[in-house]
């Protein structure tokens, strides 16, 4: 008798990524969304509203650790990836289509030395978290001028903001 897999090749991977998610979902800090769940729309959401891409699943990280099994997954199982810092990436790129989506808007910590003036921000830091942080030090951050705008990307991607000119 044989034992065959009598599944088709779609259900077959189907049901491997159902599986890889599953084993991620139990690495983690932070929760993952998959399109059942009531808060798949709100998750999946990017800033430009134009973008209506369905991610198979978003993480929402919930400590650093968080990223490292999210990259093993999409990696393992060839989802495209997608990493969201502030999400206001006007191309969408803050999301994927049939993708995993690694949200880090969670990890928004900023932490200002005064003394030296030194700011700190986590991966998922917008501009508006930074300016919340800095302002009662009296210091403020030449970067970008949407406040929705994850410093992250502002960082990698370029961003010029009304301090720029005179401060640099």
């Amino acid at each position: 008798m044989s034992t065959a897999d009598h599944r088709g090749p779609d259900q077959q991977i189907d049901q491997e990524m159902a599986s890889a998610l599953q084993e991620l979902r139990t690495r983690l800090v932070g929760e993952l969304i998959e399109p059942q769940d009531p808060l798949y729309d709100e998750a999946r959401a990017v800033w430009n509203g134009m973008i209506d891409l369905r991610p198979r699943a978003v993480v929402r990280a919930g400590a650093v650790t968080d990223i490292d099994p999210v990259l093993e997954a999409a990696r393992h199982t060839g989802m495209p990836l997608a990493v969201r810092g502030g999400g206001h990436s006007i191309a969408g790129h803050g999301t994927a289509a049939d993708g995993l989506v690694l949200d880090l808007g969670p990890l928004n910590g900023v932490d200002v030395d005064a003394a030296n003036q030194l700011v700190t921000v986590g991966p998922g830091a917008t501009l508006a978290d930074v300016d919340r942080a800095t302002a009662g030090h009296g210091l403020a951050v030449p970067l970008g001028v949407i406040i929705q705008t994850g410093v992250a990307g502002l960082t990698l991607g370029g961003g010029v903001g009304w301090l720029t000119a005179p401060t640099g």
